[in-house]
Protein backbone atom coordinates (compact mmCIF):
# COMPACT_ATOMS: atom_id res chain seq x y z
CA UNK A 1 0.00 0.00 0.00
CA UNK A 2 0.82 3.55 -0.80
CA UNK A 3 -0.72 6.88 0.50
CA UNK A 4 0.37 9.82 -2.05
CA UNK A 5 -0.28 13.01 -1.40
CA UNK A 6 -2.64 14.43 -4.15
CA UNK A 7 -1.07 18.09 -5.30
CA UNK A 8 -2.85 18.72 -8.59
CA UNK A 9 -5.84 18.36 -10.59
CA UNK A 10 -7.78 17.48 -7.49
CA UNK A 11 -11.12 17.33 -9.47
CA UNK A 12 -9.31 14.50 -10.81
CA UNK A 13 -10.57 12.20 -8.03
CA UNK A 14 -13.92 13.44 -7.98
CA UNK A 15 -15.63 10.57 -8.76
CA UNK A 16 -14.11 8.73 -5.42
CA UNK A 17 -14.75 12.13 -3.56
CA UNK A 18 -18.78 11.83 -4.78
CA UNK A 19 -18.70 7.96 -2.69
CA UNK A 20 -17.85 10.03 0.69
CA UNK A 21 -19.97 12.98 -0.08
CA UNK A 22 -22.72 12.71 -3.09
CA UNK A 23 -23.44 16.73 -3.64
CA UNK A 24 -20.37 17.79 -6.52
CA UNK A 25 -21.50 21.76 -6.01
CA UNK A 26 -20.64 20.99 -1.36
CA UNK A 27 -17.12 18.86 -2.36
CA UNK A 28 -16.27 22.06 -4.20
CA UNK A 29 -16.50 24.45 -1.44
CA UNK A 30 -13.75 22.50 0.50
CA UNK A 31 -11.70 21.14 -2.29
CA UNK A 32 -9.59 23.51 -3.07
CA UNK A 33 -8.05 24.63 0.47
CA UNK A 34 -7.91 20.85 1.59
CA UNK A 35 -4.74 18.76 1.37
CA UNK A 36 -5.74 15.39 -0.52
CA UNK A 37 -4.72 12.20 0.24
CA UNK A 38 -5.23 8.73 -2.08
CA UNK A 39 -4.58 5.22 -0.87
CA UNK A 40 -3.03 2.90 -3.72
CA UNK A 41 -2.68 -0.68 -3.15
CA UNK A 42 -0.94 -2.01 -6.20
CA UNK A 43 -1.71 1.14 -7.72
CA UNK A 44 -5.13 0.89 -7.58
CA UNK A 45 -6.82 3.81 -5.99
CA UNK A 46 -8.60 2.41 -2.99
CA UNK A 47 -9.48 5.63 -0.50
CA UNK A 48 -9.23 8.91 -0.57
CA UNK A 49 -8.92 11.58 2.55
CA UNK A 50 -9.70 15.70 1.85
CA UNK A 51 -8.18 17.59 5.32
CA UNK A 52 -8.80 20.97 5.69
CA UNK A 53 -6.90 22.93 8.71
CA UNK A 54 -9.24 25.00 10.33
CA UNK A 55 -7.08 26.96 13.11
CA UNK A 56 -3.68 26.49 14.68
CA UNK A 57 -5.07 23.47 16.56
CA UNK A 58 -7.55 21.60 14.85
CA UNK A 59 -7.66 19.81 11.06
CA UNK A 60 -10.61 18.49 9.97
CA UNK A 61 -11.63 15.68 7.54
CA UNK A 62 -13.57 16.79 5.43
CA UNK A 63 -14.15 13.82 3.13
CA UNK A 64 -13.07 10.03 3.72
CA UNK A 65 -14.11 7.88 1.14
CA UNK A 66 -13.69 4.11 -0.13
CA UNK A 67 -14.60 2.82 -3.66
CA UNK A 68 -17.48 0.32 -2.67
CA UNK A 69 -15.89 -2.54 -4.06
CA UNK A 70 -12.70 -2.34 -1.37
CA UNK A 71 -14.05 -1.32 1.77
CA UNK A 72 -14.39 -3.37 4.74
CA UNK A 73 -10.78 -4.30 3.61
CA UNK A 74 -9.08 -1.61 6.44
CA UNK A 75 -8.00 0.93 3.69
CA UNK A 76 -10.25 3.82 5.34
CA UNK A 77 -8.56 2.65 8.38
CA UNK A 78 -5.00 2.56 7.12
CA UNK A 79 -5.52 6.68 5.48
CA UNK A 80 -7.27 7.62 8.35
CA UNK A 81 -4.57 6.45 10.97
CA UNK A 82 -2.11 7.84 7.95
CA UNK A 83 -3.50 11.44 8.68
CA UNK A 84 -3.87 11.24 12.22
CA UNK A 85 -0.21 10.44 12.83
CA UNK A 86 0.88 13.04 9.58
CA UNK A 87 -0.90 15.92 11.59
CA UNK A 88 -0.22 15.06 15.17
CA UNK A 89 3.08 17.04 15.94
CA UNK A 90 1.28 20.04 14.86
CA UNK A 91 -2.22 19.84 15.37
CA UNK A 92 -4.13 18.70 18.65
CA UNK A 93 -7.45 18.12 17.28
CA UNK A 94 -8.93 16.40 14.34
CA UNK A 95 -12.75 16.56 13.61
CA UNK A 96 -15.16 15.41 11.40
CA UNK A 97 -18.88 15.76 9.94
CA UNK A 98 -21.00 12.92 9.46
CA UNK A 99 -24.43 11.74 8.93
CA UNK A 100 -26.72 9.80 11.57
CA UNK A 101 -25.22 6.65 10.16
CA UNK A 102 -24.69 4.36 12.82
CA UNK A 103 -22.02 2.28 10.58
CA UNK A 104 -20.13 5.11 9.69
CA UNK A 105 -20.16 6.85 13.28
CA UNK A 106 -18.86 3.10 14.54
CA UNK A 107 -16.32 3.19 12.36
CA UNK A 108 -15.26 6.51 13.76
CA UNK A 109 -16.03 6.23 17.54
CA UNK A 110 -13.59 2.58 17.38
CA UNK A 111 -10.75 4.58 16.09
CA UNK A 112 -11.12 7.39 19.24
CA UNK A 113 -13.38 9.94 18.00
CA UNK A 114 -16.35 10.74 19.79
CA UNK A 115 -19.52 12.75 19.37
CA UNK A 116 -19.44 16.40 20.01
CA UNK A 117 -22.40 18.33 18.90
CA UNK A 118 -24.94 18.05 16.21
CA UNK A 119 -26.11 20.42 13.58
CA UNK A 120 -29.31 20.48 13.00
CA UNK A 121 -31.38 19.73 9.62
CA UNK A 122 -27.82 19.84 8.00
CA UNK A 123 -28.50 17.77 5.07
CA UNK A 124 -31.85 18.69 4.02
CA UNK A 125 -31.18 22.84 3.96
CA UNK A 126 -27.59 22.36 2.26
CA UNK A 127 -28.36 19.31 0.20
CA UNK A 128 -30.06 19.78 -3.38
CA UNK A 129 -31.72 16.19 -2.64
CA UNK A 130 -32.13 13.70 -0.07
CA UNK A 131 -28.90 11.98 0.98
CA UNK A 132 -30.03 8.45 1.93
CA UNK A 133 -27.65 5.85 3.64
CA UNK A 134 -28.55 2.52 4.19
CA UNK A 135 -32.15 3.09 3.91
CA UNK A 136 -32.10 5.79 5.86
CA UNK A 137 -32.44 9.83 4.97
CA UNK A 138 -29.89 12.08 6.71
CA UNK A 139 -30.67 14.90 8.55
CA UNK A 140 -28.71 16.21 10.91
CA UNK A 141 -24.81 16.79 10.75
CA UNK A 142 -22.99 14.48 13.68
CA UNK A 143 -19.51 16.23 14.88
CA UNK A 144 -17.11 14.16 16.06
CA UNK A 145 -13.63 15.08 17.36
CA UNK A 146 -10.42 13.00 18.40
CA UNK A 147 -7.50 14.95 20.33
CA UNK A 148 -3.99 13.76 18.65
CA UNK A 149 -1.79 14.33 21.39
Amino acid sequence: MEIRKVISNKTDFMDILLVGDEDEAMINKYLGSSKLFALYDNNILTSICAVMEIDAETVEIKNLATYPEYQNKGYASKLLDYVCNRYKEKFRTVILGTGENDTTLNFYKKRGFVQTRRIKNFFTDNYSHPIVENGKQLVDMIYLIKSLT
